[in-house]
């Protein structure tokens, strides 16, 4: 099976299960909510490709070969920024809808983490559908579980940043070690996107969008409350 260098960049919603347990009575909006965060922040992902959406994350890559004389490192940060900043336009609109339920109301507690690393991919295909193995694919789903404590952060492995150059020399990074499970010890760095992406406010939605997004939000949300009125109350036969 041939390989190739590829950047592996992962972002991940974090307070996704609280959110969506918490609304679980609303569980089509915040459904709805979720889904269009994550089809933004995909979008915004200009030059990389979608590999697997995983839940709550988007699991993206781009080939070393296609950036064109540009680092990986400048690759990922710079599409950390775009994904961060589309993230928190779409929260914010959803937030600005009419709609009165929970669901829209605080989408305010989710934040965006990304963790990013370069290394050797193969691909396979099942059923039509190409996934990227490698034990580089791996290491880059174990950084996700990390003690690193700021709400958002971006956090690359040593490899990515060595692989950064000058531009590396501009970020401001916090070294940590971790152990991986089945890969070992590591060094990282992450760096806290309040010092990364630009602190420029979110536009609010005119009118209009505002009103179309409350009457999506409300039809994506029907199917749950009907089936929930239709379920037979404990007891009954």
């Amino acid at each position: 099976m041939p390989t190739r260098r590829a950047l592996l960049l992962i972002a991940d919603i974090g307070g996704y299960t609280e959110y969506m347990t918490f609304h679980r009575s609303v569980l089509g909006h915040a459904e709805a909510a979720t889904a269009r965060m994550l089809d933004r922040i995909v979008d915004a992902a200009r030059g990389f490709r979608l590999i697997e959406i995983e839940g709550d994350a988007a699991f993206l890559a781009r080939d070393v070969d296609s950036l064109d004389g540009a680092s990986a490192l400048a690759a990922a940060t710079d599409a950390t920024v775009a994904m961060h900043r589309a993230f928190h336009t779409e929260r914010r609109f959803i937030e600005l809808n009419m709609c009165p339920c929970g669901s829209c109301k605080q989408t305010n507690g989710l934040k965006l983490k990304f963790v990013a690393h370069v290394g050797e991919v193969a691909t396979q295909t099942i059923r039509r559908r190409e996934k990227l193995v490698g034990v580089d694919v791996i290491h880059v789903h174990r950084l996700l579980k990390n003690p690193v404590a700021v709400p958002e952060y971006l956090l690359v492995s040593d490899d990515l940043l060595d692989a950064g150059g000058a531009e590396a020399d501009g970020l401001v990074t916090h070294a940590l070690a971790l152990d991986l499970e089945g890969i070992g010890p590591v060094r990282t760095h992450y760096v806290d996107l309040e010092d990364l992406a630009s602190h420029t406010p979110a536009p609010d939605p005119s009118w209009p969008r505002r009103i179309g997004g409350t009457f999506a939000m409300v039809g994506r949300g029907l199917p749950h409350i009907v089936r929930r009125r239709r379920a037979p109350a404990l007891g009954t036969v």
